[in-house]
Protein backbone atom coordinates (compact mmCIF):
# COMPACT_ATOMS: atom_id res chain seq x y z
CA UNK A 1 0.00 0.00 0.00
CA UNK A 2 1.29 3.41 -0.41
CA UNK A 3 0.11 6.86 0.84
CA UNK A 4 -0.77 9.70 -1.05
CA UNK A 5 2.24 12.08 -1.56
CA UNK A 6 2.20 14.97 0.50
CA UNK A 7 0.93 18.09 -0.79
CA UNK A 8 3.11 21.40 0.10
CA UNK A 9 2.06 24.00 2.10
CA UNK A 10 3.79 26.96 -0.09
CA UNK A 11 5.06 26.76 -4.00
CA UNK A 12 8.92 27.92 -3.01
CA UNK A 13 8.99 29.03 -6.42
CA UNK A 14 6.08 31.73 -5.90
CA UNK A 15 7.09 32.50 -2.80
CA UNK A 16 10.14 33.88 -4.04
CA UNK A 17 8.60 35.62 -6.95
CA UNK A 18 6.55 37.21 -3.92
CA UNK A 19 9.82 38.47 -2.49
CA UNK A 20 11.45 39.46 -5.53
CA UNK A 21 8.17 41.73 -6.66
CA UNK A 22 7.88 43.01 -2.72
CA UNK A 23 11.50 44.15 -3.13
CA UNK A 24 11.83 45.16 -6.93
CA UNK A 25 8.03 46.71 -6.86
CA UNK A 26 6.71 47.28 -3.51
CA UNK A 27 9.58 49.01 -2.41
CA UNK A 28 12.25 49.61 -5.50
CA UNK A 29 14.86 48.89 -2.97
CA UNK A 30 18.14 51.36 -3.76
CA UNK A 31 21.67 50.46 -3.09
CA UNK A 32 23.05 51.39 0.10
CA UNK A 33 19.21 51.63 1.73
CA UNK A 34 18.65 50.32 4.63
CA UNK A 35 15.98 48.34 5.08
CA UNK A 36 12.92 47.06 8.59
CA UNK A 37 10.44 44.48 8.24
CA UNK A 38 7.98 43.19 10.74
CA UNK A 39 6.72 39.69 10.44
CA UNK A 40 5.46 37.36 12.52
CA UNK A 41 7.53 33.95 13.25
CA UNK A 42 5.53 31.35 11.12
CA UNK A 43 6.38 33.96 8.41
CA UNK A 44 10.34 33.23 8.30
CA UNK A 45 10.71 31.47 4.76
CA UNK A 46 8.98 34.48 3.17
CA UNK A 47 11.58 36.77 5.42
CA UNK A 48 14.70 35.10 4.08
CA UNK A 49 13.37 35.11 0.85
CA UNK A 50 12.77 38.92 1.17
CA UNK A 51 15.97 39.36 2.92
CA UNK A 52 17.96 37.47 -0.22
CA UNK A 53 16.52 39.53 -2.73
CA UNK A 54 17.34 43.17 -0.70
CA UNK A 55 21.20 42.41 0.13
CA UNK A 56 20.74 41.20 -3.94
CA UNK A 57 19.45 44.58 -4.65
CA UNK A 58 21.96 46.15 -2.67
CA UNK A 59 20.41 46.55 0.56
CA UNK A 60 22.84 48.50 3.23
CA UNK A 61 21.18 46.49 6.50
CA UNK A 62 18.23 44.51 6.24
CA UNK A 63 17.05 44.28 10.58
CA UNK A 64 13.73 42.25 11.22
CA UNK A 65 11.62 42.35 14.19
CA UNK A 66 9.08 39.46 14.60
CA UNK A 67 5.81 39.55 16.59
CA UNK A 68 5.10 35.51 18.33
CA UNK A 69 0.68 34.88 18.63
CA UNK A 70 1.40 32.70 21.70
CA UNK A 71 3.97 35.29 24.02
CA UNK A 72 1.30 37.91 22.53
CA UNK A 73 -1.61 35.49 24.37
CA UNK A 74 0.70 35.21 27.75
CA UNK A 75 0.71 39.14 28.20
CA UNK A 76 -3.27 38.89 28.17
CA UNK A 77 -3.80 35.82 30.74
CA UNK A 78 -0.48 36.84 33.18
CA UNK A 79 0.30 40.12 32.68
CA UNK A 80 -0.30 43.29 35.64
CA UNK A 81 -3.61 45.21 34.62
CA UNK A 82 -1.03 48.37 34.35
CA UNK A 83 0.49 46.88 31.71
CA UNK A 84 -2.53 47.33 28.93
CA UNK A 85 -2.13 51.28 29.36
CA UNK A 86 1.95 51.04 28.22
CA UNK A 87 3.17 50.68 24.81
CA UNK A 88 7.15 49.78 24.07
CA UNK A 89 7.68 53.72 22.99
CA UNK A 90 11.05 53.47 22.89
CA UNK A 91 10.85 50.75 20.00
CA UNK A 92 8.40 53.08 17.63
CA UNK A 93 10.62 55.85 18.76
CA UNK A 94 13.69 54.10 17.03
CA UNK A 95 11.72 53.16 14.11
CA UNK A 96 10.62 56.94 13.61
CA UNK A 97 14.20 57.52 13.72
CA UNK A 98 15.00 54.76 11.51
CA UNK A 99 12.85 56.09 9.12
CA UNK A 100 13.74 59.74 9.07
CA UNK A 101 17.25 58.25 8.55
CA UNK A 102 15.47 57.26 5.08
CA UNK A 103 15.00 53.19 6.02
CA UNK A 104 12.65 51.57 3.84
CA UNK A 105 9.62 49.74 5.35
CA UNK A 106 8.21 46.15 4.89
CA UNK A 107 5.74 44.72 7.15
CA UNK A 108 4.75 40.97 6.37
CA UNK A 109 1.00 40.40 7.18
CA UNK A 110 -0.48 37.10 8.14
CA UNK A 111 -1.26 37.50 12.22
CA UNK A 112 -4.05 35.06 13.12
CA UNK A 113 -7.39 37.00 12.67
CA UNK A 114 -9.14 36.15 15.66
CA UNK A 115 -6.30 35.61 17.96
CA UNK A 116 -7.17 37.97 20.76
CA UNK A 117 -11.25 37.15 20.11
CA UNK A 118 -11.44 35.20 23.29
CA UNK A 119 -9.80 37.60 25.56
CA UNK A 120 -11.42 40.42 27.59
CA UNK A 121 -12.34 43.29 25.31
CA UNK A 122 -11.90 46.00 27.38
CA UNK A 123 -7.83 44.90 27.90
CA UNK A 124 -7.59 44.90 23.98
CA UNK A 125 -9.20 48.41 23.55
CA UNK A 126 -6.47 49.72 26.11
CA UNK A 127 -3.76 48.28 24.47
CA UNK A 128 -4.14 49.23 21.11
CA UNK A 129 -4.93 52.74 22.57
CA UNK A 130 -1.39 52.82 23.90
CA UNK A 131 -0.17 51.18 21.10
CA UNK A 132 -1.30 53.61 18.84
CA UNK A 133 -0.26 56.45 20.62
CA UNK A 134 3.26 55.38 20.96
CA UNK A 135 3.15 53.97 17.21
CA UNK A 136 2.17 57.93 16.24
CA UNK A 137 5.91 59.16 15.84
CA UNK A 138 6.40 56.00 13.19
CA UNK A 139 3.27 55.94 11.73
CA UNK A 140 3.32 59.86 10.62
CA UNK A 141 6.37 58.56 8.78
CA UNK A 142 4.35 56.23 6.65
CA UNK A 143 1.57 58.32 5.97
CA UNK A 144 3.21 61.20 4.94
CA UNK A 145 4.89 58.81 2.68
CA UNK A 146 8.08 60.14 3.41
CA UNK A 147 10.06 56.78 2.69
CA UNK A 148 8.69 54.07 0.51
CA UNK A 149 7.29 51.24 2.35
CA UNK A 150 5.79 47.74 1.38
CA UNK A 151 3.07 45.36 2.74
CA UNK A 152 3.03 41.90 1.76
CA UNK A 153 1.03 38.52 3.09
CA UNK A 154 2.39 35.08 4.21
CA UNK A 155 -0.03 32.11 4.69
CA UNK A 156 0.26 31.70 8.43
CA UNK A 157 -1.40 28.13 9.63
CA UNK A 158 -3.16 30.11 12.10
CA UNK A 159 -5.08 32.86 9.54
CA UNK A 160 -5.52 29.78 7.10
CA UNK A 161 -7.52 28.13 9.68
CA UNK A 162 -9.76 30.84 9.99
CA UNK A 163 -10.26 31.30 5.78
CA UNK A 164 -10.96 27.49 5.33
CA UNK A 165 -11.88 26.22 8.43
CA UNK A 166 -13.46 22.64 6.60
CA UNK A 167 -10.04 21.94 5.56
CA UNK A 168 -7.35 19.92 6.97
CA UNK A 169 -4.14 22.42 7.91
CA UNK A 170 -1.52 21.41 5.64
CA UNK A 171 -4.95 21.54 2.55
CA UNK A 172 -5.93 25.02 4.00
CA UNK A 173 -2.16 26.65 3.99
CA UNK A 174 -1.54 25.54 0.64
CA UNK A 175 -5.06 26.78 -0.21
CA UNK A 176 -4.82 30.05 1.03
CA UNK A 177 -1.20 30.78 -0.67
CA UNK A 178 -2.17 29.96 -3.93
CA UNK A 179 -5.20 32.59 -2.98
CA UNK A 180 -2.07 34.99 -1.71
CA UNK A 181 0.05 34.14 -4.58
CA UNK A 182 -2.73 34.69 -7.13
CA UNK A 183 -4.66 38.20 -5.90
CA UNK A 184 -0.34 39.20 -5.44
CA UNK A 185 0.18 38.76 -9.31
CA UNK A 186 2.80 36.33 -8.72
CA UNK A 187 1.20 33.40 -10.19
CA UNK A 188 2.54 34.24 -13.86
CA UNK A 189 6.24 33.45 -15.56
CA UNK A 190 7.02 37.49 -15.11
CA UNK A 191 4.97 38.99 -12.44
CA UNK A 192 7.40 42.13 -12.07
CA UNK A 193 5.87 43.31 -15.81
CA UNK A 194 2.51 42.09 -14.75
CA UNK A 195 2.96 44.93 -11.74
CA UNK A 196 4.05 47.09 -14.26
CA UNK A 197 0.97 46.72 -16.62
CA UNK A 198 -1.49 46.70 -13.72
CA UNK A 199 -0.62 49.92 -12.72
CA UNK A 200 -0.31 51.44 -15.76
CA UNK A 201 -4.35 50.47 -15.59
CA UNK A 202 -4.60 52.24 -12.02
CA UNK A 203 -2.76 55.05 -12.88
CA UNK A 204 -5.55 55.54 -15.65
CA UNK A 205 -8.23 55.49 -13.69
CA UNK A 206 -6.67 57.86 -11.10
CA UNK A 207 -5.71 60.42 -13.82
CA UNK A 208 -9.38 60.03 -15.14
CA UNK A 209 -10.52 61.15 -11.37
CA UNK A 210 -7.70 64.18 -10.74
CA UNK A 211 -8.78 65.55 -14.09
CA UNK A 212 -12.51 66.04 -12.96
CA UNK A 213 -12.26 67.36 -9.48
CA UNK A 214 -15.23 66.29 -8.06
CA UNK A 215 -16.35 68.24 -5.39
CA UNK A 216 -17.96 64.92 -3.57
CA UNK A 217 -19.14 61.14 -4.53
CA UNK A 218 -22.48 59.99 -3.85
CA UNK A 219 -22.45 56.17 -3.12
CA UNK A 220 -26.35 54.23 -3.55
CA UNK A 221 -27.61 51.26 -2.93
CA UNK A 222 -29.08 48.91 -0.91
CA UNK A 223 -28.88 50.24 2.99
CA UNK A 224 -26.62 52.92 1.44
CA UNK A 225 -26.99 57.04 0.66
CA UNK A 226 -24.09 58.09 1.46
CA UNK A 227 -22.07 61.78 0.36
CA UNK A 228 -18.59 61.98 0.78
CA UNK A 229 -17.73 65.59 0.04
CA UNK A 230 -13.92 65.83 -0.86
CA UNK A 231 -10.64 67.75 0.77
CA UNK A 232 -9.73 70.83 -0.59
CA UNK A 233 -6.90 70.27 -3.48
CA UNK A 234 -7.47 66.92 -2.69
CA UNK A 235 -5.52 64.40 -5.20
CA UNK A 236 -6.38 61.21 -6.16
CA UNK A 237 -3.42 57.95 -5.96
CA UNK A 238 -3.36 54.49 -6.93
CA UNK A 239 -1.20 51.77 -7.58
CA UNK A 240 2.89 53.23 -7.78
CA UNK A 241 3.40 56.26 -6.18
CA UNK A 242 6.04 58.70 -5.20
CA UNK A 243 7.57 58.45 -2.13
CA UNK A 244 9.07 62.13 -0.72
CA UNK A 245 12.52 60.61 -0.60
CA UNK A 246 11.93 60.10 -4.77
CA UNK A 247 11.29 56.56 -4.76
CA UNK A 248 8.48 55.13 -6.29
CA UNK A 249 6.64 52.53 -4.57
CA UNK A 250 3.78 50.23 -4.09
CA UNK A 251 2.70 50.53 -0.62
CA UNK A 252 -0.01 47.56 -0.86
CA UNK A 253 0.65 43.84 -2.70
CA UNK A 254 -2.35 43.01 -3.73
CA UNK A 255 -4.22 46.27 -4.63
CA UNK A 256 -7.04 46.86 -6.76
CA UNK A 257 -8.06 50.28 -5.25
CA UNK A 258 -7.89 54.50 -6.10
CA UNK A 259 -8.23 56.34 -2.99
CA UNK A 260 -8.25 60.09 -1.50
CA UNK A 261 -8.87 62.49 1.27
CA UNK A 262 -12.31 62.91 2.08
CA UNK A 263 -13.00 66.57 3.84
CA UNK A 264 -13.31 65.62 7.24
CA UNK A 265 -16.51 68.02 7.77
CA UNK A 266 -18.21 66.90 4.74
CA UNK A 267 -19.78 63.73 5.10
CA UNK A 268 -23.59 62.93 5.20
CA UNK A 269 -26.12 60.46 4.65
CA UNK A 270 -26.10 56.75 6.03
CA UNK A 271 -24.17 53.47 4.81
CA UNK A 272 -23.80 49.95 5.60
CA UNK A 273 -21.21 47.89 5.12
CA UNK A 274 -21.25 45.04 2.55
CA UNK A 275 -18.65 42.84 4.25
CA UNK A 276 -17.16 41.71 7.55
CA UNK A 277 -14.71 43.70 9.15
CA UNK A 278 -12.19 41.83 11.42
CA UNK A 279 -10.85 43.97 13.87
CA UNK A 280 -8.40 42.86 16.47
CA UNK A 281 -9.46 39.30 17.06
CA UNK A 282 -13.45 40.70 16.51
CA UNK A 283 -15.63 40.45 13.88
CA UNK A 284 -17.88 43.12 13.26
CA UNK A 285 -20.72 42.46 10.79
CA UNK A 286 -23.54 44.76 9.26
CA UNK A 287 -21.89 47.80 10.45
CA UNK A 288 -24.31 50.86 9.97
CA UNK A 289 -23.49 54.29 10.72
CA UNK A 290 -25.25 57.74 10.11
CA UNK A 291 -23.22 60.61 9.28
CA UNK A 292 -23.48 64.23 10.51
CA UNK A 293 -21.07 67.14 9.27
CA UNK A 294 -18.69 64.38 8.87
CA UNK A 295 -18.89 63.16 12.08
CA UNK A 296 -20.65 59.78 12.81
CA UNK A 297 -23.75 60.71 15.21
CA UNK A 298 -24.98 56.74 15.00
CA UNK A 299 -23.38 53.15 14.72
CA UNK A 300 -24.98 50.09 15.04
CA UNK A 301 -23.59 46.79 14.40
CA UNK A 302 -25.38 43.08 14.66
CA UNK A 303 -22.18 41.58 15.66
CA UNK A 304 -18.95 42.72 17.69
CA UNK A 305 -20.93 46.73 17.80
CA UNK A 306 -19.22 47.12 21.44
CA UNK A 307 -15.62 46.57 20.03
CA UNK A 308 -16.70 49.29 17.36
CA UNK A 309 -18.12 51.57 19.37
CA UNK A 310 -14.68 51.35 21.21
CA UNK A 311 -12.63 52.15 17.75
CA UNK A 312 -14.65 55.23 17.66
CA UNK A 313 -14.00 56.50 21.15
CA UNK A 314 -9.88 56.25 20.18
CA UNK A 315 -10.32 60.17 19.42
CA UNK A 316 -12.05 62.83 18.12
CA UNK A 317 -10.90 62.17 14.32
CA UNK A 318 -12.02 58.43 15.18
CA UNK A 319 -15.58 59.29 14.19
CA UNK A 320 -14.28 60.75 10.53
CA UNK A 321 -13.18 59.60 7.42
CA UNK A 322 -9.67 59.83 6.54
CA UNK A 323 -9.82 57.63 3.02
CA UNK A 324 -12.24 57.28 0.44
CA UNK A 325 -11.21 54.08 -1.90
CA UNK A 326 -13.06 52.99 -5.35
CA UNK A 327 -12.68 49.36 -6.41
CA UNK A 328 -14.98 47.12 -9.19
CA UNK A 329 -16.79 44.49 -8.00
CA UNK A 330 -15.00 42.23 -10.68
CA UNK A 331 -12.03 42.51 -8.89
CA UNK A 332 -9.63 38.99 -8.74
CA UNK A 333 -10.06 39.21 -4.72
CA UNK A 334 -13.99 39.86 -5.02
CA UNK A 335 -14.46 37.47 -7.55
CA UNK A 336 -12.35 34.62 -5.74
CA UNK A 337 -15.61 34.53 -3.10
CA UNK A 338 -13.00 34.42 -0.28
CA UNK A 339 -13.45 36.57 3.18
CA UNK A 340 -9.88 37.14 3.88
CA UNK A 341 -10.44 38.10 7.61
CA UNK A 342 -7.56 40.20 6.35
CA UNK A 343 -7.81 44.50 5.22
CA UNK A 344 -5.20 44.18 3.16
CA UNK A 345 -7.16 41.91 0.96
CA UNK A 346 -10.75 42.42 1.69
CA UNK A 347 -10.61 46.48 1.54
CA UNK A 348 -9.52 45.49 -1.97
CA UNK A 349 -12.63 43.42 -2.67
CA UNK A 350 -15.02 46.29 -2.86
CA UNK A 351 -14.83 49.96 -2.94
CA UNK A 352 -14.52 51.51 1.17
CA UNK A 353 -14.01 54.05 3.59
CA UNK A 354 -11.28 54.47 6.65
CA UNK A 355 -12.12 55.64 10.17
CA UNK A 356 -9.35 58.39 11.42
CA UNK A 357 -5.85 59.13 9.45
CA UNK A 358 -5.97 61.09 6.15
CA UNK A 359 -2.97 60.20 3.93
CA UNK A 360 -1.24 63.51 3.34
CA UNK A 361 -0.09 62.21 -0.06
CA UNK A 362 -3.75 62.82 -1.14
CA UNK A 363 -3.22 66.55 -1.86
CA UNK A 364 -1.28 68.48 -4.41
CA UNK A 365 1.59 69.19 -3.86
CA UNK A 366 0.99 66.94 -0.45
CA UNK A 367 4.95 66.55 0.34
CA UNK A 368 5.17 69.72 0.38
CA UNK A 369 2.40 70.70 3.13
CA UNK A 370 2.73 71.03 7.19
CA UNK A 371 0.01 69.40 9.39
CA UNK A 372 -1.48 72.48 9.67
CA UNK A 373 -2.11 72.93 6.12
CA UNK A 374 -3.36 69.44 5.60
CA UNK A 375 -5.85 69.64 8.28
CA UNK A 376 -6.83 73.52 7.18
CA UNK A 377 -7.48 71.67 3.26
CA UNK A 378 -9.57 69.04 5.45
CA UNK A 379 -7.96 66.60 6.20
CA UNK A 380 -8.74 64.08 9.01
CA UNK A 381 -5.99 63.49 11.91
CA UNK A 382 -6.25 60.40 14.29
CA UNK A 383 -4.62 57.54 16.01
CA UNK A 384 -6.10 54.91 13.67
CA UNK A 385 -6.57 54.12 10.23
CA UNK A 386 -9.58 51.45 9.66
CA UNK A 387 -10.80 50.15 6.47
CA UNK A 388 -14.18 48.81 6.41
CA UNK A 389 -16.09 48.03 2.57
CA UNK A 390 -18.95 49.61 1.49
CA UNK A 391 -18.98 48.88 -1.94
CA UNK A 392 -20.95 45.52 -3.54
CA UNK A 393 -22.58 44.56 -7.38
CA UNK A 394 -25.30 46.66 -6.07
CA UNK A 395 -23.73 50.25 -5.00
CA UNK A 396 -23.84 53.23 -7.60
CA UNK A 397 -21.28 56.08 -7.98
CA UNK A 398 -21.62 59.53 -8.53
CA UNK A 399 -19.01 62.32 -8.62
CA UNK A 400 -20.58 65.41 -7.80
CA UNK A 401 -19.49 68.66 -9.92
CA UNK A 402 -18.98 71.92 -8.07
CA UNK A 403 -22.08 73.21 -9.34
CA UNK A 404 -24.26 69.97 -7.80
CA UNK A 405 -24.86 68.25 -11.10
CA UNK A 406 -23.62 64.26 -11.35
CA UNK A 407 -21.10 62.00 -13.60
CA UNK A 408 -21.91 58.36 -13.22
CA UNK A 409 -18.38 56.80 -12.16
CA UNK A 410 -19.71 53.41 -11.09
CA UNK A 411 -22.84 51.26 -12.06
CA UNK A 412 -23.42 47.79 -9.94
CA UNK A 413 -20.09 48.17 -8.66
CA UNK A 414 -18.30 48.58 -11.81
CA UNK A 415 -16.41 51.64 -13.52
CA UNK A 416 -18.84 53.20 -16.01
Amino acid sequence: MTSSPKIPAVDPVKLDRLAEVAIKIGLQLQQKQDLLITAPLAAVPLVRRLTEHAYKAGAGLVTTLYSDEETTLMRYRNAPDDSFDRATGWLYEGMAQAFSANTARLAVAGDNPMLLSSEDPEKVSRANKAQSRAYQPALEKIVNFEVNWNIVSYPNPSWARQVFPDQDPEVAVSLLADAIFAASRVDRDDPVEAWRDHNSALHKRRNWLNARTFSALHFKGPGTDLTVGLADEHEWQGGASLAKNGITCNPNIPTEEVFTTPHALRVHGHVSSTKPLSHQGTLIENIKVRFEDGRIVEAKATRGEEVFNKVLGTDEGARRLGEVALVPHSSPISASGLLFFNTLFDENAASHIALGQCYSKCFVNGGELSSDEVAARGGNKSLIHIDWMIGSGDIDVDGINKDGSAVPVMRKGEWV
